[in-house]
This record gives C-alpha cells, sequence and structure tokens, in this order.
C-alpha cells in the first residue's frame, strides 16, 4: 500500500507557518561573476525561475550558460514571506527550490534554457527528485512575461510528445506566471563553486528536448 510522504502532501495558505516582513541575509554579488545578485540588470533582461530539485546543481547548471548575466538561489511558488531554509525543509512554508534565471534575450534564447531545465532533471516525479522527496523538490518554471509563459508551456507539450514516444510518464511541471522570490541565505548561492564536490542531485531521463 502506498503510504503518502507527509512533506509531499501541498499545504494551504491557512497551515503555512508566518515567515517575517524583513528579508533574510544573503549575497550580494555572484561568487563566480562578481555581478550583482539583486541587480541593476542589463537593460533588455529577462528574468524566469527553475524548481527541478535541489538548486545547488541547478544553479550552476544555468550559470554555466552562455548568455545568463546572472543567477541567484531562492524559494518560490509558497506562502511564508522571507522563509529560512530550515522553515522550507518543513514542507511548510509551500516553496519550491528555485533558481533565479537572468538572462539577456540577444545572446541565449529561451528556447535554450528551457531545454536545460527538461533534459537535467526527471518532469514526471511528484514533489521530488530522486532521493529528494517533499514539496520544495517540486518541477516548476515561473516566468516573468506572458511571452515566457507561452513558450514554457509550449516547450511542455512537445518535451511529453517526446516522453511519450519513449513510453515514459506524464510531466507534472507547474507552469505559472512569478509570484514573490524569496532569496536563500549566503552559503546557498553558487554552493557548488564554493564546494565543488558537493552534493548535486541533478539527474534527467535521457530524452532529449526537441528542438
Amino acid at each position: 500500500m502506498f503510504i503518502q510522504h507527509p512533506k509531499t502532501r501541498m499545504i494551504g495558505a491557512d497551515e503555512a507557518l508566518p515567515g517575517r516582513k524583513s528579508p533574510i541575509a544573503t549575497a550580494e554579488t555572484h561568487f563566480v561573476s562578481g555581478r550583482p545578485l539583486k541587480g541593476p540588470y542589463p537593460q533588455g533582461a529577462q528574468t524566469i525561475h527553475f524548481a527541478m530539485g535541489c538548486y545547488w546543481g541547478a544553479e550552476r547548471l544555468f550559470w554555466q550558460i552562455p548568455g545568463v548575466w546572472v543567477t541567484a538561489v531562492g524559494n518560490i511558488g509558497g506562502f511564508t514571506p522571507n522563509p529560512t531554509y530550515e522553515e522550507l525543509c518543513s514542507g511548510r512554508t509551500g516553496h519550491a527550490e528555485a533558481v533565479m534565471v537572468v538572462y539577456e534575450p540577444d545572446k541565449v534564447a529561451l528556447s535554450t534554457l528551457l531545454a536545460a531545465f527538461w533534459e537535467n532533471h526527471d518532469p514526471t516525479q511528484i514533489m521530488r527528485q530522486g532521493n529528494d522527496v517533499g514539496t520544495q523538490y517540486r518541477s516548476g518554471i515561473w516566468c516573468g512575461t506572458q511571452e515566457q509563459l507561452a513558450q514554457a508551456q509550449a516547450s511542455r507539450e512537445a518535451y511529453q510528445a517526446a516522453l511519450d514516444g519513449r513510453g515514459m510518464g506524464r510531466i507534472v511541471t507547474e507552469i505559472a506566471m512569478a509570484g514573490p522570490f524569496y532569496f536563500a541565505e549566503a552559503y546557498h548561492q553558487q554552493y557548488l563553486a564554493k564546494n565543488p564536490d558537493g552534493y548535486c542531485g541533478l539527474a534527467g531521463t535521457g530524452v532529449p528536448c526537441p528542438g
């Protein structure tokens, strides 16, 4: 008999921890590039947020893509304002671990970022990635523009067709317009640049994203 893990149940707003009014302390600049995490960003830059399990490996994936101006890790899609990492891990904030990706559209296409997202995790896993279990590890894309939203939704359909061709499951990725993004603590930012042998949970399906 399947027994649901307690942290895989998405809470409601009335169950969420209260959080706090003030942002928690975080880094000011990117450990690798030295660029400001909170801006200012270049004119014309766009922002999108990806959740694909533990955000350490996911962030490294995106900061290495040419045309990505800066990345940061944090929490999105939940209820608790300005949560700490300990609160996130309790399963009582509703947030997902996510990577904020600020990119320059004239240097990297959104389709490139979406392909990296689909190919480097398993979007058919519900409230988990591998051994990382809980709502904080769910798959998601939170968009900054309606154009991003439409393209993300179209890419989901294309990748689902590719998965269907391999006899794999249904995509459960949440795709929505972005709400508040709360930056994680400084030690989480660019974690794998600071700790090269640290944990990286990225593991894709092996199915390439259609071009």
